[in-house]
């Protein structure tokens, strides 16, 4: 490993280029630093490259009424798939009951495929008609 002469070690004697992290002096070395009088001054341009990460897009899962999934049956699902109390999943279930549709939660658009996708299966399964979508949010 290299040290400084001083041999003090520091964050500042140390720069992370790409993937390497490489002395400080090392840089100067490297890129052959000279001023044209021989005496080594001279300046080096360092970028950095960040690199954003974008937040994936969100998706909601819904619930659609019909006349012939009990109710009962529709808030064992949402106990089951979205984790949701009995007193929650009764409000979801009232709700998709009385305005036709009711938001069951927001997830990535892999879990929320997911989630339409075992709901659907269960509730053919059962014999139910129930339909769960998902749409961008």
């Amino acid at each position: 490993m290299w040290l400084p002469e001083n041999g003090a070690v520091s964050a500042r004697n140390f720069l992370r280029i790409g993937g390497e992290v490489m002395p400080s002096d090392a840089l100067r070395m490297q890129e052959g630093n000279e001023d044209g009088n021989g005496n080594g001054r001279g300046t080096a341009v360092i970028t950095r490259t960040r690199t954003k990460t974008k937040k994936p897009s969100l998706y909601r899962v819904l619930l659609l009424n019909d006349d012939y999934t009990p109710m009962e049956f529709v808030v064992h699902v949402l106990e089951r798939f979205f984790q949701k109390d009995r007193e929650a999943a009764t409000r979801i279930m009232l709700h998709v009951h009385n305005h036709g549709v009711g938001e069951c939660g927001v997830f990535t658009f892999e879990v929320a495929e997911t989630k339409v996708a075992q709901v659907m299966d269960f509730a053919r399964q059962h014999q139910h008609p129930l339909q769960c979508v998902m749409e961008k949010k």
